[in-house]
């Protein structure tokens, strides 16, 4: 057993053991490492919905077995407010480091400034790494050195500063704290949802790091041809479902950028579905670099004129909408996929996002809250950017008279009917050509399909045409397209 202070690495949203640079430093630095993992009660961090933390839950398990199991060590849960946690192994231990990577929403950033200045004042060193994104959100400028507010320069400007991108190996060994430290039972956690238990549908999903891999080597292997024209189609295994993995830090973009660029370079034949590809890891890297400059995202307009915006508070509407009974099937499918498996097609998280906040003209912060607490992959910067995208007061916003119509949208992109019959099954029966119209099939074709109005299947809660108005009506009288505030 050593007698070297021993260095804190502080596991977040990277519980990974490769291109992990905090494991990496402090397996480098040889002092004795503690590797912590802390469930956070800080005041300002926001709390993870149910989904995630059911997914919180499977990938802790799987980090504690790779580090035990890899590098002979051994991962320490507990459980309160980060700094307090932190405090008492310090004083518990004689650590003379914390390291961890960074986080770039509002309340981690706060809550990580506060525990640096408390420690350092305390003779405690803190360092920090990135290990989230490709480039860090201030690093990528306009020639004026302002943030950037759309994404095609951003990402012309981001692609260029990436090089390499060359993901860090697993350490090859790391000098372990022998001492004797308690470690919460994660089952005690409670961790899964209850009241209701609605995860039954989550069994396909494999969190944690060997998972993530396996997710990334089929995806490029095996479903990656074809990306750039099948990833619409949510009937289709045409996307990567990489995003769960990658919000809690099981997969770092470097190793999934990298990846790509192999596989390309491997089967020339998939360049441009690989080029998509990165440029969905430059979406995710243009909403962090937004968040970062707007700390507020998940909770404030990003261009203020919206703050004057009509928003309806519709209770009754809104839980259909939740429900997936709003009588639109590729709607109601989307909300039932997300309900049942902790996820939603991308596609389709457009198609509801654009119904919630246009055809019931419903705050896009309750669909945001909704897809927190409901999404296995519900990430600050990802899911508060999208909405505002959609309702058009964010960066690069939709423009406000893009209203999804979902029959058209639903016989565009699931033009025979496969998606909506596998999740909204009373419909199952229903020729293609009234699948995503049922009103509009007469009484005989829909007695036959045993579909019932307002009975086995809802009626339209709203008429597409009359709501398409309303909302013209609401964002034309803000003054059309809207200046950033």
């Amino acid at each position: 057993m050593t007698t070297a202070a021993p260095l804190i690495v502080w596991f977040r949203n990277d519980l990974r053991l490769v291109d992990n640079p905090s494991l990496t430093h402090a397996a480098d630095s040889g002092q004795p490492v503690i590797a912590l993992y802390i469930l956070d009660g800080t005041p300002g961090v926001r709390r993870l919905g149910a989904a995630s933390r059911w997914w919180l839950d499977r990938s802790l398990a799987s980090l504690a077995d790779d580090v035990a199991a890899t590098l002979g060590g051994r991962l320490i849960l507990r459980r309160g407010p980060a700094l307090e946690v932190l405090e008492a192994l310090v004083a518990q231990t004689g650590a003379k480091g914390v390291c961890w990577n960074r986080l770039y929403d509002g309340g981690s950033i706060a809550r990580d400034t506060a525990i640096k200045s408390a420690l350092t004042a305390a003779g405690v060193t803190c360092q920090s790494f990135n290990a989230a994104l490709l480039n860090e959100p201030w690093a990528v400028t306009k020639a004026d050195g302002g943030d950037f507010r759309v994404f095609t320069p951003y990402w012309r400007a981001a692609s260029a500063a990436v090089g390499g991108a060359n993901p860090l190996p697993r350490p090859a060994a790391v000098t372990w704290f022998g001492g004797d430290l308690a470690s919460d039972d994660r089952a005690a956690w409670r961790l899964h949802p209850s009241a209701p238990d609605w995860s039954g549908g989550f069994g396909d999903w494999r969190p944690g790091e060997d998972g993530a891999r396996g997710r990334l080597d089929a995806f490029l292997s095996s479903e990656a041809a074809g990306y750039a024209s099948r990833r619409d189609f949510p009937a289709q295994p045409a996307t990567s479902r990489l995003s769960p993995h990658l919000h809690f830090g099981e997969v770092g973009p470097r190793q999934v950028f990298a990846a790509a660029a192999r596989a390309a370079l491997t089967d020339p034949a998939i360049g441009a579905d690989v080029e998509t590809f990165e440029k969905e890891l430059g979406w995710r890297e243009f909403n962090h670099h937004v968040l970062f400059h707007r700390p507020d995202l998940a909770t404030r307009n990003f261009r203020v004129a919206f703050d004057a915006f009509p928003w309806r508070d519709d209770r009754a509407a809104l839980e259909a909408w939740k429900r997936g009974q709003t009588g639109y099937p590729i709607v109601d499918a989307g909300m039932r996929q997300l309900w049942t498996t902790g996820w939603m097609h991308n596609r389709v998280r457009m198609i509801v996002a654009s119904f919630l906040t246009k055809h019931l003209l419903i705050d896009w912060r309750e669909g945001e809250a909704w897809f927190w607490d409901t999404l296995v992959d519900a990430d600050i910067a990802n899911n508060a950017a999208n909405w505002q995208w959609v309702a058009g007061s964010g960066a690069d916003a939709a423009p406000y008279f893009r209203i999804f119509n979902p029959v058209l949208q639903g016989a565009k992109y699931d033009p025979h009917g496969d998606y909506v019959r596998r999740w909204v099954p009373e419909l199952a029966r229903l020729p293609n050509a009234w699948i995503h119209e049922p009103w509009n099939a007469d009484a005989e074709t829909r007695r036959s399909a045993g579909v019932r109005l307002g009975a086995s299947y809802p009626a339209p809660i709203v008429d597409h045409a009359v709501a398409r108005d309303r909302a013209l009506t609401a964002y034309r009288a803000l003054g059309g397209p809207l200046p950033y505030g």
